[in-house]
């Protein structure tokens, strides 16, 4: 599974949407897949997703490959990293 946590305006996609609590959702990994499979797997529009995406702590790129027990946090278009040229972009 890949546990994928949700910020923002993306929390809808969760049962969660209690700004107080974590909006998980656990989503079964497949051979191949990438940041971008999974989020349209969820059903996310990717318009809606922002360029603030965390693969296992690391800022990455839609193409970088994910695998079973990986954690993903992304954020939407509307909540931008600040100094992003502070991180390196992996993946892809």
């Amino acid at each position: 599974m890949i546990e994928v946590h949700l910020y923002g305006k993306l929390r809808r996609f969760s049962e969660n949407q209690d700004p107080r609590r974590k909006s998980v959702i656990q989503v079964p990994a497949e051979d191949g897949d990438t940041i971008e499979s999974v989020i349209r797997r969820i059903g996310i529009p990717m318009s809606e997703v922002g360029s603030n995406i965390f693969l296992n702590g690391e800022y990455s790129k839609l193409t970088r490959r994910v695998e079973d027990g990986d954690r993903l946090g992304l954020f939407p278009d509307d909540m931008q990293l600040l100094y992003r040229w502070y991180f390196v972009r992996k993946g892809g």
